[in-house]
């Protein structure tokens, strides 16, 4: 008997079913019209043979098989790792692997499965899978040439992805099968091999939850579906568009979850006065925009609600101006519903109150104070756990025009003294007998190292400082950006000693070495910060600037948390070498997208990592040296390398990734893996001494004592479990943590920040190098703010970066992507500023500028090692080729008509040697040269 149950009706239904694990079959000998269809449209990714009926792929492939952004069903779940040209699809005869060592990598699939197999030979060398992971049992793998098709199975080890690899050649595989039950340690979601319409977790939509018999978790979004019927233990998922998938037997639970998304407020704009264009609440603030009425001078902004029971006028300075439009912010709000209302004023500052309008139902959230900066103590900062200020709390307003002349009267030994410029204002606060006063320090718009006088940067890198006497000195000093756009642009933040600091809502680019770091600090709160590149510093692994978010010094109760980092290169390094305690750190809600490596990076220090979204991390996520402790628990790893690495063990090997080889110890629970995340990871229950993590069942498991570190025989201090030294807090579910760091209360600035940059998952996953387009971005910011509504002197900034010169240029590392798009985004290159409009896509990334070579246009540079050097031309100008040290290019190239660009073939230069690009037969333009290392 068949039942249909409709979204709207169906609230929560618990099903009692307990049924096995739904076999899964990849056939490649049968391709779908589907894929066809998307092969034969993705001319850019695919070409086509007619007479074997074959598509290879054009560009590198690091995960799923795709087509025009499509994965394709029939290797739906899949992932590959190979260059160019290497793979291949047969239609409706196989999938070929062409070439030496290209992995196929399975979902993560259960401890105890069964896979099957079935491949041959290429050609008349005989190979087969010789270097296959987390299988065992295995039978049927045995060399033999393409007249004999062979049939290899195996048993899963331990949950998680198997790989085949074939050192030998090329291969041709048939079909891949999956069975039995299994049923074992921490694993990712299983993915089915067919197309059951589910989506990822998602908390800004209301959505259906299947939680299978496995316990992985199906999502569909109620917007699309039209309903779901059963028929027996049989669930079938109905869409909107026709598509219908059953869930055989396998579905032991559904729920139904609702949206938790901010809400747009109330807006009241009266006929003829100044509209309200947008309003909306975040985390203990909220703000108006508003269109410039005619004949205002400024405006008064009133806010009403939480502990404000009438309307109550805002600083004047949080009302500024924007060329085309006014915004208004209000922070230090308590949880609650607000309205703020916003007046013109004229010239002769008389209030036209006919002319106001009001914005009601605004939500304002408090923020996430879980973590040890809390621990033991209430009010970290300025400001109180409620989210208002403290009793007697000063405010200083710091912009560009302000930052050195602005005062403040602090008590120095019981006597009141002025100190002017911020950095100075924060540098009395190292005095003895200080001034424990609170200060809320409101950064507003951009501030650039050329608005401030150096005598004002007082850390040793050239950055902000505030310092504190001694370890234990009560600082009470809270640095907060107003708005979406403030930004410290040319230098970062140290906190030195003291106690009870917090920095939130500011980006962080251009800066000298670290963003932020903290030394000897205690109950310390950096959250809700944007961290772009930094200045390339003197060594070769420092392109990206050096540590975003370094911790020294016996640093302790700290908490980093909701701070998104973009494409870091050192993260975050966690302890140096003399620290003499536990230390006491969380990270949690952290989105660590597409940055490299130290995530963090711990040595000797306890650590609590939680809740973070590893986005295409390229290099190593977590890391434990040196006695560390580290648990790890419930963050999502998506196409991540080296989610967790123990020093000289496991997936490290003897290579030793850190440079003090001592281990240290992880415990991992709760955790998703996805993707390439989960392909080399070695759970303790694989190996007993060379694992990556202990990986417990419960929560509330302790790690044993006989399991230990290889190189120092460190063990677990298992402080998770101790109630008198953890915090309260209530985790996410892993899968739910995408949707939350992402979404609007989520990682970085609010509204996710005015300076914004999307990846391409596709080539940005496993790319360690500067990415051209965002960097060009960061270096070329420019903030929009005019300034606050009366203030004199305002202005926009200037454009540009404050990249330091002079030195000896290090060598870099990797592929080396130069633009000239305004300006050389890589400092080896020197260009005539001669640009002219190319207005290229090349990889996904616009570029509107290059070097144009005419009479007056040249590109000199000179390579610290040898490379293969790609010259990539747009179709703007006639020329395909160029002169090199005054003799014209030969090479040929490839056109790309959709991209608008001609990108010639590699020609090698040798290191040391200078070369200058110049006009070749026809004027062209340069829009990116990229340079290749040659394998030693």
């Amino acid at each position: 008997m068949k039942r249909h149950i409709t979204i709207l009706t169906l609230l929560v239904l618990m099903l009692g079913l307990n049924m096995s694990v739904k076999a899964q079959t990849w056939d490649f000998t049968k391709t779908p019209d589907a894929d066809v269809a998307l092969l034969k449209a993705a001319t850019s990714e695919w070409g086509y043979t007619e007479t074997s009926n074959r598509y290879e792929s054009k560009t590198a492939i690091n995960g799923a098989i795709k087509a025009g952004g499509t994965e394709l069903s029939m290797t739906k779940g899949l992932t590959v790792d190979a260059a160019a040209t290497k793979i291949r699809i047969d239609v409706n005869n196989r999938l070929q692997l062409a070439g030496k060592n290209i992995p196929l990598s399975t979902p993560i699939l259960k401890k105890g499965q069964v896979v099957k197999i079935v491949f041959a030979s290429t050609g008349s060398t005989a190979v087969t899978f010789d270097s296959n992971t987390n299988l065992s049992g295995t039978s049927g793998f045995t060399a033999a040439d393409k007249n004999t098709t062979q049939t290899g199975t195996g048993t899963v080890t331990a949950d998680g992805v198997v790989s085949f690899k074939c050192t030998g050649g090329s291969v041709n595989v048939f079909s891949i099968e999956v069975t039995g039950e299994g049923g074992g340690e921490q694993g990712g979601e299983d993915t089915p091999a067919v197309d059951d319409y589910s989506t990822t977790s998602n908390l800004t939509k209301n959505q259906a939850i299947l939680t299978l018999s496995d316990q992985s978790k199906k999502y569909y979004n109620t917007e699309s579906l039209s309903d779901i019927s059963f028929d027996g233990q049989d669930v079938t998922v109905n869409l909107k568009d026709q598509e219908t998938y059953t869930f055989k037997a396998n579905v032991s639970e559904i729920n139904f979850r609702k949206a938790d998304n901010t809400s747009d407020a109330a807006i009241n704009n009266t006929t003829g006065g100044v509209q309200i264009t947008e309003a909306k609440g975040w985390l203990e603030s909220a703000y108006v925009k508003f269109d410039l009425f005619e004949g205002a001078k400024t405006y008064n902004v009133y806010v009403k609600g939480g502990q404000y029971a009438d309307y109550t006028k805002i600083d004047d300075q949080l009302v500024r101006n924007y060329g085309t439009y006014g915004r208004a912010d209000v922070v230090g709000l308590m949880m609650a519903d607000y309205a703020i209302k916003v007046v013109p004023v004229d010239a002769d500052k008389k209030e036209l109150t006919d002319k106001g309008s009001e914005a009601t139902q605004i939500i304002v959230k408090n923020y996430d104070r879980a973590g040890f900066a809390h621990k033991g103590t209430t009010g970290v900062g300025a400001y109180n756990d409620d989210g208002t200020l403290k009793t007697g709390a000063k405010v200083l307003y710091i912009t560009k025009n302000n930052f050195n002349t602005v005062t403040l009267e602090l008590n120095v030994d019981n006597k009141p003294q002025t100190f002017t410029g911020l950095g100075k204002i924060l540098e009395a606060k190292q005095k003895k007998n200080l001034d424990t006063t609170p200060l809320s320090v409101r950064i507003i718009g951009e501030i650039r190292t050329s608005d401030v006088d150096a005598a004002q940067l007082l850390s040793d890198e050239n950055g902000l400082q505030l310092k504190g006497n001694s370890e234990t000195s009560e600082m009470n000093v809270t640095l907060e950006g107003i708005g979406d756009d403030a930004t410290f642009n040319g230098f970062g933040m140290t906190f030195y000693n003291g106690t009870s600091v917090e920095m939130r809502n500011i980006a962080f680019i251009n800066f000298n070495l670290d963003g932020v770091q903290l030394k000897g600090t205690q109950h310390a709160w950096i959250h809700h910060n944007d961290f772009f590149y930094g200045n390339a510093g003197g060594d070769a692994d420092q392109a990206k600037g050096d540590g975003s978010l370094d911790v020294k010094d016996n640093s302790r109760y700290c908490t980093f948390s909701y701070n998104h980092f973009w494409d870091s290169g050192k993260t975050s390094l966690c302890g140096m070498k003399s620290e003499s305690g536990e230390n006491w750190l969380s990270y949690h809600h952290n989105w660590f997208d597409h940055s490299d490596s130290r995530h963090p990076r711990v040595r000797t220090m306890t650590v609590h990592v939680w809740n973070n979204y590893y986005d295409g991390v390229s290099k190593i996520g977590v890391g434990a040296v040196k006695g560390a402790n580290i648990f790890v628990e419930s963050n999502y790893f998506r196409n991540s390398k080296n989610p967790m690495l123990i020093s000289e063990q496991g997936t490290d090997g003897r290579g030793g990734f850190a440079d003090d080889h001592d281990g240290g110890m992880i415990k991992a629970y709760g955790n998703v893996l996805t993707g390439k995340s989960a392909t080399t990871f070695i759970p303790h229950t694989k190996s007993a001494t060379e694992f990556d993590a202990y990986v417990a069942e419960t929560r509330e498991e302790k790690v044993p004592d006989t399991y230990k570190s290889v190189v120092g025989s460190y063990t677990y201090n298992n402080f998770d479990t101790d109630a008198t030294k953890m915090y309260e807090y209530i985790p996410n579910a892993a899968d739910d943590v995408p949707s939350v760091v992402t979404g609007f209360y989520g990682a970085g600035r609010m509204n996710h920040g005015d300076l914004q940059w999307t990846f391409n998952n596709d080539t940005d996953d496993a790319k360690d190098a500067i990415d051209t387009g965002l960097k060009s971005k960061v270096t070329g910011y420019k903030t929009s703010l005019v300034g606050i509504f009366g203030e004199e002197n305002a202005g926009g900034g200037e454009g540009g970066g404050d990249e330091p010169g002079g030195g000896d240029t290090p060598v870099p590392e990797g592929t080396i992507t130069c633009s000239f798009d305004g300006a050389s985004s890589s400092t080896i290159f020197t260009a005539a500023n001669n640009y002219g409009d190319g207005k290229i896509t090349y990889n996904s990334v616009y570029y509107k500028k290059g070097e144009k070579l005419d009479s007056k246009g040249s590109i000199v540079f000179t390579p610290a090692k040898d490379y293969n050097m790609t010259i990539v031309l747009s179709l703007a100008k006639t020329g395909r080729d160029v002169k090199i040290n005054g003799t014209a290019t030969t090479v040929e190239g490839t056109t790309n008509t959709d991209g608008n660009y001609y990108q010639m073939n590699a020609i090698k230069v040798n290191a040391n040697t200078q070369y200058t690009i110049t006009k070749g037969s026809a004027e062209s333009i340069v829009m990116l040269i990229i340079l290749d290392p040659i394998s030693e």
